[in-house]
C-alpha cells in the first residue's frame, strides 16, 4: 500500500533521513522504532507530505501524495494539537469534517467511541479540562473517526494508563483485522514486540536493522539466559561470560558470549542470588534494541580518538555555517569603516565624536551579533551529535 523509497531529509548541517527505504502492507502493523533524534517524525512526516524529501520518493497504491489520499490516512502525532478552549464534540467534529465527513455521520461515529473510550461525559467539556490521558484518547479518536485507510500512530500510547492501554491495543488489532495500514512509532520495546508483525529500527537518520520480529530475534541467536531471582543482581553485568546484561531488581536477561555453557552461569550465581527460574531464551526486542544502539553510539562515540575528530568536525560546521559567516562578515565591515573614518575625522579640527562613538557601539553590537550566532549554531551541532 505505502511505499516510500530513498528517502533524505537534512536540516541545514543535521541529516535527519539518510536513505531510508520502507513498505508498509494493508492488514499489517508496521513499527517504526528508534532512540530519541533519530528520525523517526521526521520520516513520518515526510510520509504524510506535511515534510519535503530532499530526494526519495512516497506512494500510496503506486500514486503520489494527494489531498484525496490525505484523506483517507489517520495521524495521532507524538505533540499534542488540539484546540484547548474548544468543547471536545466540536473539536472531534471539526477534524472529522476536514476529512470529509457530514456532521451528522461524524457525530454518530463520535458517540460510540466516545461510550467506548469512556468519554461520554465529557463530549462538552473544553479540551483543556481532560487530563492529559484522555486527551490522548481524544487525538486517537480524530484519527480513526474518518475509517481511513491507513493509520499513522506516533508514541499513541504516551499519558494512557493501563486500562485504556489494553483498551487501545484491542482497537488495534481490529483495526488490522479490517485491513488497514497501521505505522506504529514507539519508545516501548515490549509493546512493539507485541503489536508489530514487522518493524524497522532507525538510528542517526539510517535503518539499521528490519524485518518480521520472529527474523529480527533469529539474527541475534538464542544465546540469551532470563533469570528471576531473590538478592541483588547488580553483579550480573560484570560475570566475564555476559556479553550484555539487561538486570532489574528481580529480573534479568543476559546475553552469552559464544559457546558459554549454562553451568558456568549457575556456577557464577550460585550462592550469590537465590534463583526461582533460569531459562534459555531468544533475546527480546528490547535488549536488541539497547544492542544495536549502543554498538552504534559506541562506534560513532569512541572515549580516543574519534571524539576529537567530532569536535575539529563540529568547529569547522560552525564557522562555516551562513548565519556565522553572515554575522562575521558584518563585523569585519563594521570596523573597517569604523576604522577609515575615524582615521579621517581625527585628522580634522573637529573630530566627529557622536559619529564615532555611534560607529563604535555599531561595532560592538556586530560582535555580540556574531557571538550569539556561534552560540547558537554550537548547540544544534552539540544537540545533533549528543
Amino acid at each position: 500500500m505505502l511505499k516510500a523509497t530513498n528517502l533524505k531529509k537534512r536540516f541545514t548541517i543535521v541529516q535527519a533521513v539518510d536513505d531510508v527505504s520502507l513498505s508498509v502492507e494493508r492488514g499489517e502493523v508496521f513499527g517504526l522504532i528508534g532512540p530519541n533524534g533519530a528520525g523517526k517524525s521526521t520520516t513520518i512526516r515526510i510520509l504524510l507530505n506535511i515534510l519535503t524529501a530532499d530526494s526519495g520518493t512516497v506512494t500510496f497504491d503506486g500514486q503520489p501524495v494527494s489531498p484525496t489520499i490525505l484523506n483517507k490516512i489517520g495521524y495521532l502525532p507524538e505533540e499534542r494539537g488540539l484546540y484547548q478552549k474548544n468543547k471536545l464534540m466540536d473539536a472531534v467534529l471539526y477534524f472529522a469534517t476536514l476529512k470529509g465527513m457530514a456532521v451528522a455521520e461524524a457525530r454518530a461515529q463520535a458517540d460510540l467511541l466516545f461510550k467506548r473510550f469512556d468519554l461520554s461525559a465529557y463530549a462538552n467539556r473544553k479540551i483543556e479540562e481532560l487530563s492529559k490521558g484522555n486527551q490522548q484518547k481524544v487525538q486517537f479518536i480524530i484519527a480513526i473517526l474518518h475509517d481511513p485507510e491507513f493509520v499513522v500512530l506516533d508514541e499513541p500510547f504516551t499519558g494512557l494508563d493501563p486500562v485504556n492501554q489494553i483498551l487501545l491495543k484491542d482497537i488495534l488489532q481490529e483495526l488490522k483485522q479490517q485491513g488497514k495500514a497501521i505505522i506504529f512509532s514507539t519508545h516501548q520495546m515490549d509493546t512493539a514486540e507485541r503489536l508489530c508483525d514487522r518493524l524497522c529500527l532507525i538510528n542517526h537518520g539510517k535503518i539499521v536493522l528490519e524485518g518480521t520480529v520472529k527474523s529480527v530475534k533469529q539474527q541475534f541467536g538464542k544465546d540469551a539466559v532470563r533469570l528471576e531471582y531473590s538478592g541483588d543482581g547488580a553483579f550480573l553485568s560484570g560475570l566475564p561470560m555476559v556479553a550484555q546484561a539487561t538486570v532489574y531488581e528481580n529480573y534479568a536477561e543476559l546475553v552469552l558470549k559464544p559457546q558459554t555453557q549454562s553451568r558456568e552461569v549457575l556456577n557464577a550465581v550460585a550462592g550469590r542470588l537465590d534463583l526461582r527460574k533460569f531459562e534459555f531464551v531468544e533475546p527480546s526486542l528490547n535488549s536488541i534494541f539497547i544492542h544495536v544502539v549502543g554498538a552504534d553510539s559506541s562506534a560513532t562515540d569512541s572515549p580516543t580518538e574519534p571524539p576529537v575528530v567530532v569536535r575539529k568536525s563540529a568547529a569547522a560546521k560552525i564557522s562555516s555555517h551562513p548565519k556565522v559567516r553572515k554575522a562575521l562578515l558584518g563585523s569585519i565591515v563594521v570596523f573597517i569603516f569604523l576604522f577609515i573614518f575615524g582615521v579621517m575625522s581625527l585628522k580634522t579640527k573637529q573630530p566627529q565624536w557622536a559619529t564615532l562613538g555611534l560607529l563604535a557601539l555599531a561595532a560592538v553590537f556586530s560582535v555580540a551579533r556574531y557571538i550569539k550566532a556561534r552560540r547558537d549554531v554550537r548547540k544544534e551541532v552539540e544537540s545533533h551529535v549528543g
